[in-house]
């Protein structure tokens, strides 16, 4: 087992990761970014593809930069610094005033809407699938403070198609950090090669997990034998990922006190069947 030992202090959910059971994300070399074929074999083969410097820098700092702006007066960024950074203000947040920000401005407004369709998505999406397509209108934003750990504060360990059973499995995820990512700001890692062992899984008889797996991301490490596979992330970046293939994320422990922020949307060909509960907008009371 080839393993890039990453320091030891890395952290989801509280449970510290083990170094000897980590791996680095491997990139799209240059070459196969305009091969679909080749891209579809690297998917079928790794579970993703790690795209650098697919969307603008600037056109993702812009979206930042509303998104904290929008979030401003419930607390949770730093007043004083601008909100494109994102420094966490260090007091407890207005939870009514962030949930109708968050919920009734910039979920369901236009910003949200065209920097998910903007044509670097929204052409390269019907490029790979080489077909007419469909966004799924249930979109995630997701941020998270600094020093946040315990249960519940990052992403669990889990595969989408978990939540999305209503609806066909020839969908992608596209995990997009809204702004730098390094690996102490908590971003989403992948469990290595865990997209072949469910693929089917349904059709053998098995028996799929109902919801999240587990939020212990080193012995599920241990149990499949597998590695985590990580990276430090810049704005810009795509990560298109098999909705069988395990993730969850780290815990925040960025120095500076940024918060990370990151969206996740999906695509699929329109003609496939549609899960019917992903058409609303996003809220955290929608039971998904």
């Amino acid at each position: 087992m080839t393993t890039t030992t990453r320091p030891a202090a890395l952290t989801s959910n509280g449970y510290r990761l083990d170094p000897k059971r980590w791996g680095e994300l491997r990139p799209v070399p240059d070459a196969e970014r305009s091969d679909r074929g080749a891209l579809w074999r690297r998917l079928q083969r790794d579970g993703y593809l790690f795209l650098p410097g697919l969307l603008d820098r600037d056109e993702v700092l812009a979206f930042r930069r509303y998104f904290f702006t929008a979030l401003l007066e419930a607390g949770v960024t730093d007043p004083s610094a601008e909100p494109v950074i994102g420094r966490d203000s260090g007091r407890p947040v207005d939870r009514r005033r962030l949930r109708a920000a968050l919920f009734d401005t910039v979920v369901p407004g236009p910003e949200y809407e065209a920097f998910c369709t903007q044509p670097a998505l929204w052409d390269w999406f019907g490029w790979m699938f080489d077909d007419e397509i469909f966004l799924h209108k249930r979109r995630i934003l997701r941020h998270t403070r600094p020093g946040e750990m315990g249960i519940g504060t990052a992403t669990q360990a889990h595969y989408d198609l978990v939540y999305l059973r209503e609806g066909t499995d020839r969908l992608l995820s596209a995990w997009i950090p809204l702004g730098d990512i390094p690996i102490e700001r908590g971003p989403l890692i992948y469990l290595e090669g865990t997209h072949v062992d469910y693929l089917g899984a349904e059709q053998r008889g098995e028996a799929l997990p109902a919801v999240s797996m587990t939020a212990d991301l080193p012995a599920l490490a241990q149990q499949k034998d597998r590695r985590w596979l990580g990276t430090d992330f810049r704005a810009g970046d795509v990560m298109i990922h098999s909705p069988y293939m395990v993730h969850a994320s780290l815990d925040n422990a960025d120095p500076d006190g940024i918060l990370r922020l990151s969206t996740d949307i999906r695509y699929q060909r329109r003609g496939d069947p549609i899960d019917w509960r992903w058409q609303n907008y996003w809220h955290d009371r929608d039971g998904l």
